[in-house]
């Protein structure tokens, strides 16, 4: 296990940037805590794969340092830095075994026979892969291979991090529900740092113990599911955590209210903003109101989706979404949305302020 330190990292894929746009991982400095589970989440194209490769070793960053444990190890190739990486397609060898292949990083480092045994059994547990032990990979299925990739990657119980870039992709979804547990109960047992690529929100928010957001190359969160639920720091976080999402709505912002359209808001604190200033509430925070208190909106449709259902507004000509519980009934006459006050985010240019005189 290893504390892996982010010195002044970014990279860009042009021999000669010249700006910060030209750059795919733009700055980032950052401590991943020795023995914690990270999932680094965005969209495709967001910088995840890269900024995981230079921590692997196949890629040499442009410009700054990766330590680990304080040792300078930039520069240094994959098997000098003793860590194990699962691909987001399954590598295998298909003329091994299952056993063989479990086996292999291990028989690599001259490890005692039992010892080889018995980490193989288990891991072959974990995988649900027991039967399958003796049987040649070549006949085996695309979501069979990649849980011989998963279990290499875990076999091996020395190792400084495990990196995975997005390991379940071919992954049936009742496997990918067992795996995601499996891996949390490894790190549990291990203490391994473990770095998980995705941009599925399911998977960041149950395997980790912190999420790490990225948007456009940039880190712009690094946070508990909590923290980035209740307080998202970016309007991407707020849009991408959640199902749905945190709606966004265009305000003037004055000191202790904000105005949206004709209608004031109340803000329970004070607030200095200039720029493209907004408010961020989530759905679970929109009231469903009818007669003239609040902003107009009106209900497009309601979707039963079993626990909750959704409401769809049209608010200002844009789309806006609400929670209500399973048995509200939607009146016929709702015209009208207020927030609660403690689900407000306000944001200036796309970051969340605090209020003033506070640092939260």
């Amino acid at each position: 296990m290893a504390k892996i330190t982010l010195d002044n990292l970014a990279h860009s894929y042009l021999p000669r940037p010249q700006s910060e746009d030209d750059f795919a991982l733009k700055a980032l400095n950052h401590d991943w805590v020795d023995g914690e589970a990270y999932a680094l989440l965005g969209s495709s194209g967001c910088g995840k794969s890269t900024l995981l490769n230079i921590i692997s070793g196949l890629l040499i960053p442009s410009q700054g340092r990766v330590l680990f444990d304080g040792r300078d190890v930039t520069t240094a190739p994959t098997a000098d830095r003793n860590i194990a990486q699962v691909f987001q397609f399954p590598v295998v060898y298909d003329t091994m075994s299952v056993r063989e292949n479990l086996a292999f990083p291990l028989k690599n480092r001259g490890m005692d026979a039992a010892e080889i045994k018995r980490r193989v059994q288990k891991v072959a547990a974990m995988i649900d892969m027991e039967a399958q032990l003796d049987h040649k990979a070549r006949g085996l299925t695309a979501d069979a291979k990649q849980k011989i990739s998963l279990g290499r990657g875990m076999v091996r119980e020395d190792v400084n991090a495990l990196l995975f870039d997005e390991p379940l992709t071919v992954i049936d979804p009742h496997m990918k529900w067992e795996l995601r547990t499996q891996l949390k109960k490894l790190h549990q047992d291990f203490g391994h740092t473990m770095i998980y690529v995705t941009h599925d929100q399911t998977e960041a928010l149950t395997f980790a113990d912190k999420v790490v957001v990225m948007y456009d190359g940039r880190v712009v969160q690094i946070g508990t599911p909590q923290e980035l639920f209740e307080r998202p720091a970016h309007t991407f976080v707020g849009y991408f955590i959640g199902s749905p999402g945190m709606n966004l709505f265009d305000a003037t912002i004055d000191g202790t209210q904000a105005r949206i359209g004709d209608v004031t808001i109340p803000l329970d604190q004070h607030y200095s903003a200039t720029g493209k200033t907004q408010l961020g509430v989530r759905p679970e925070f929109i009231q469903l109101s009818s007669g003239d208190d609040g902003i107009p909106a009106t209900v497009r449709r309601v979707e039963d989706v079993g626990r909750h259902k959704i409401v769809r507004l049209d608010v200002m000509g844009r789309e806006i979404n609400a929670l209500a519980t399973e048995d509200a009934t939607i009146s016929a006459a709702t015209n009208r949305i207020n927030f609660a006050p403690q689900g407000i985010n306000v944001y200036a240019d796309d970051w969340r302020i605090s209020p003033r005189g506070t640092s939260a």
